[in-house]
C-alpha cells in the first residue's frame, strides 16, 4: 500500500467513525462514549500523517505506535457500541 493510499483510508476511517458517532443516541452514554470513538478514530490519520514527516526513523516508529494504539482504542468503543446495543451492526 503506498502512503497516498493509506492516507486515503485512515482518512475514510475518519470520515465513518464521525457519521456513526452521529447515529449514536443523544443520551449521557451516546455522548461519552461518541465522543471517545471521535477522538481514537480520527486520530488514527492524523497520526499517520504526522508520521509521515518524522524527523528521524525511530521518531518515524514512535508515531506510528501511537496511531495503532488509537486504532486499538477505536476498535474497543466500536465494540462497546455494538455490544451494549447501542447501535445495530
Amino acid at each position: 500500500m503506498t502512503p497516498d493510499e493509506m492516507k486515503e483510508r485512515t482518512l475514510e476511517l475518519g470520515i465513518r467513525i464521525i457519521k456513526m458517532s452521529e447515529s449514536l443516541p443523544n443520551s449521557n452514554a451516546g455522548r461519552v462514549v461518541g465522543g471517545q470513538v471521535v477522538k481514537a478514530g480520527t486520530s488514527v490519520g492524523a497520526n499517520y500523517r504526522e508520521a509521515l514527516h518524522a524527523s528521524s526513523p525511530r521518531h518515524f516508529v514512535t508515531i506510528m505506535e501511537i496511531a495503532q494504539r488509537e486504532a486499538n482504542e477505536a476498535v474497543y468503543w466500536i465494540e462497546l457500541v455494538m455490544r451494549s446495543g447501542m447501535l445495530k451492526q
